[in-house]
């Protein structure tokens, strides 16, 4: 029964995984074909960076 529940355990991680990569993948193909989603992206992640590095400051 332990075995069992190994297994199934790891098809769920395995299947996790593949859907995570499946997803990142989508995400690359659609940021190349789309130039303004990878501008999206690129800005989000600069905006992002200075309101964690602002609220750093602010709590120092």
């Amino acid at each position: 029964m332990k075995k069992l529940l190994r297994i199934f355990a790891a098809v769920f991680i395995y299947a996790g995984i593949l859907a995570g990569c499946m997803a990142a993948l989508l995400l690359l193909i659609l940021m190349v074909r789309f130039p303004p989603l990878l501008i999206a992206v690129v800005l989000s992640g600069w905006i992002f960076s200075r309101l964690r590095n602002a609220s750093d400051k602010k709590s120092d």
